[in-house]
């Protein structure tokens, strides 16, 4: 990975362009009128870069570049505010005050959500394995206007941590969240769901396993929740409870904590 700055080149950009170099221990390559393509190949890597008012991650040989956007997260709340369900909400049993852990971060779409139910009172950590991914999704959080203050104030309140969710989970104590959820399914999300691509060839796929399903239990209050497509093995394999959905191509597995 490398770093550059838009076409459109500002001594704003080029400095947080240096500073991103920097903090994610990359190469800082200066646009100097090149394509990103031209780079690439110079490179022979992918390229994150810096615009005015995002950044972007092309992958090697790609046109198409990956950007934070909060997705379905905003027709979702809006959902909510109009005095609508959220079958996540649902799975998950979050109320104003609530914890949880997303052990599958991604675009955060569902981190989002969560952290305009819990509040202020509340707290939601995303976990992402990709340090690039993490990166430019935590900036988004911070720097995305969504023109309603609420939902603002709601991302960014999202706390982001780069590392393997098995790792993060053994780090943590008994009973640290209501909530730990997991979402296996991250790739198919975001070919049927999001309509992005770009993103799965970034993603790092962390099978669920037994250990992992035992320290998810141990780290929560409340609940395990999963989701998953509607054929999947794994639920009834590490014995969650369905809450199935007639038309729904996935369907969310509870875990109650005794």
């Amino acid at each position: 990975m490398f770093v550059t700055t838009a076409g459109r080149t500002q001594e704003k950009m080029i400095k947080e362009a240096q500073m991103i170099a920097a903090d994610l221990k990359i190469d800082y390559a200066p646009r100097l009128k090149r394509s990103v393509r031209a780079l690439q190949e110079i490179y022979a890597d992918d390229c994150l870069v810096v615009g005015k008012e995002r950044l972007e991650l092309y992958p090697l040989g790609e046109r198409q570049p990956f950007f934070f956007h909060p997705n379905s997260s905003m027709f979702r709340i809006k959902r909510l505010q109009a005095g609508e369900n959220d079958p996540f909400i649902e799975a998950c049993q979050l109320k104003k005050g609530s914890q949880l852990l997303d052990c599958t971060l991604g675009l955060a779409s569902d981190s989002i959500v969560a952290s305009f139910v819990v509040g202020g009172e509340g707290n939601v950590v995303g976990i992402e394995g990709n340090p690039f991914i993490a990166y430019i999704v935590e900036k988004g959080l911070q720097s995305w206007d969504a023109v309603d203050a609420e939902i603002n104030a709601a991302l960014k309140r999202i706390s982001v941590v780069n590392c393997l969710s098995l790792e993060h989970l053994k780090k943590l104590e008994s009973c640290s969240y209501d909530c730990v959820y997991l979402d296996p399914m991250f790739e198919h999300q975001i070919l049927e769901s999001d309509g992005i691509k770009e993103l799965t060839k970034f993603a790092l796929y962390e099978d669920i396993t037994q250990d992992l399903i035992d320290h998810a239990k141990r780290v929560a209050k409340e609940r395990v929740v999963l989701k998953d497509h509607y054929k999947s093995k794994r639920f009834a394999k590490f014995g969650f409870q369905v809450m199935r959905r007639k038309t729904a191509k996935f369907h969310y597995g509870i875990l109650q904590i005794q």
